[in-house]
């Protein structure tokens, strides 16, 4: 059964002194960075459905490493990473190589309040966007979500894919000007 779009409401039983405390930083943590995870997932994935259980799939995977977090430096970074490894994973699945991915406006939906003209220029640059990003290559494309979604430093990024500072600011450097050109 898929809780698609649940938010993590998991209430962790206390079960030594301290656990609980990092129990609850984790969930803490994961519920503020979900959308912004989700939404990486999604241009990494192709669709919000895959997207969605990645991102279960992720706290899950987070939740059972749960002994390790009082090691853990950076815990944003940490699920981010969890989360890419995941998506890796489900990208490398033999469902989703049959899967078609769906481009559309799946994430980023319009208010209905906005002048019929305003909101068709807005989703017309939105999909142009989305276009633009699914074509970087996957470590360009990794590199700009965990900047712009994940908001990690270029040397947090570095350490999550165990890159040289340098070579994440090229493929970054060379994200951004891909997507200039697609919307210039």
């Amino acid at each position: 059964m898929s809780k698609r779009g649940a938010r993590v409401t998991v209430r962790p039983a206390a079960s030594a002194p301290g656990a609980a405390s990092a129990e609850d930083t984790l969930v803490r943590c994961f519920n503020e960075l979900r959308d912004d995870l989700v939404s990486t997932l999604f241009y990494l994935l192709g669709n919000a459905e895959d997207a969605q259980d990645a991102a279960q799939e992720t706290f899950m995977k987070c939740w059972r490493a749960r002994l390790s977090l009082p090691e853990i430096q950076n815990l944003r970074a940490w699920i981010f990473r969890v989360g890419l490894n995941t998506a890796k994973d489900l990208q490398r699945s033999a469902w989703h190589r049959r899967a078609r991915p769906l481009v559309g406006d799946q994430v980023m939906r319009l208010s209905q309040h906005a002048p019929p003209q305003d909101a068709l220029e807005h989703e017309e640059s939105l999909e142009q966007v989305r276009r633009a990003i699914l074509e970087l290559r996957q470590e360009e494309k990794e590199v700009f979500l965990l900047r712009q979604n994940g908001d990690l430093t270029y040397e947090q990024i570095a350490e999550l894919r165990n890159s040289p500072v340098g070579t994440v600011k090229t493929q970054m450097r060379s994200a951004l000007q891909k997507l200039r050109k697609v919307l210039t």
